[in-house]
């Protein structure tokens, strides 16, 4: 008897969250009820808010910022502002890196993605970023797309004149568009202006579809979860004698390419591949593989 062909499998390709068959999904997996409301809410809106899942949270939180907070000037930014993060600290702070490869966190989004999950890279945040609105998946992202996500998770209650973040819900559903769709050549830009070049369409986008931002006025230890193109940012640090302490680590999933979208043009066969290092065990993850099987499935089928 021939293998049922499964709603999944139809679109293998395409996250568990984001499948036009997701009801038929994960009707089949039955997860818990708080699983199906996370599952729910990053198909329906581009994210979830849930409590970080770790007894050791509040440890890992003050070990975090006592000792990366010897790294920062505040006192500067606050007179001047400016960015103020440290990128990859899990190298070298064992906390930072327990948040990054937390059991229960990389259970659940190997659940909700269809494919296992791995941290690539942390970010620490002493105040708010105060960024943009932009997506991740001009910066990073995958072949397949869409198998990456981000977890940001409050290292102390977050006021909403302390830079909260800043989403679209919603937003997420909106097309990938990259290089080749702007008529950009990005190999010809030299200095490559970043997200900014991106920055009118999303503008427009947000007017086009009416989509309105919401902040995120998290408590100590929420974590917001969202999916590779929810339009996000950083609202406006107001009040500049708070902190805003929090932690972001960004994964990838098993079996993709994994490259940078704003310094590639795919229809040139122009790809700037990535390839991460997995915090798990601190090695680079090669896609050259997957990269020739893809090629292979796009020319012979199957």
């Amino acid at each position: 008897m021939a293998d049922t062909v499964t709603p999944e499998r139809l679109l293998a390709g395409v996250p568990r969250i984001e499948s036009p068959f997701f009801d038929e999904i994960f009707a089949r997996l039955d997860p818990d009820a708080e699983t199906l409301r996370v599952a729910r809410d990053l198909h329906d809106r581009g994210f979830a808010v849930i409590d970080f899942p770790d007894e050791d949270f509040e440890r890992h939180a003050e070990a975090i910022k006592h000792d990366l907070g010897e790294r920062f000037d505040l006192g500067a930014w606050r007179k001047k502002g400016g960015s103020m993060r440290i990128q990859d600290a899990w190298t070298f702070h064992p906390d930072v890196r327990a948040l990054a490869v937390n059991k229960h966190i990389l259970e659940l989004l190997s659940l909700l993605y269809g494919r296992s999950a791995w941290p690539f890279q942390t970010l620490n945040f002493p105040v708010g970023t105060q960024q943009p609105r932009h997506t991740d998946a001009v910066h990073f992202h995958s072949m397949p797309e869409r198998f990456m996500c981000g977890v940001w998770v409050a290292l102390e209650d977050v006021e909403l004149d302390s830079g909260p973040l800043i989403y679209y819900p919603g937003s997420h559903k909106l097309p990938i568009y990259d290089n080749d769709q702007l008529g950009v050549e990005a190999a010809d830009l030299n200095p490559h202006p970043g997200q900014r070049l991106y920055q009118p369409l999303w503008d427009a986008l947000v007017a086009k579809h009416g989509l309105q931002p919401q902040r995120f006025a998290a408590r100590k230890g929420q974590a917001l979860v969202w999916t590779a193109n929810l339009l996000h940012g950083g609202a406006r640090h107001d009040d500049r004698s708070r902190t805003r302490w929090s932690q972001v680590t960004h994964y990838y999933f098993d079996d993709c390419v994994y490259y940078t979208p704003m310094h590639s043009n795919p229809a040139a066969g122009r790809i700037d591949r990535r390839w991460p290092r997995n915090v798990l065990d601190g090695r680079p993850v090669r896609s050259a593989g997957v990269l020739r099987r893809i090629l292979h499935r796009l020319r012979y089928g199957g």
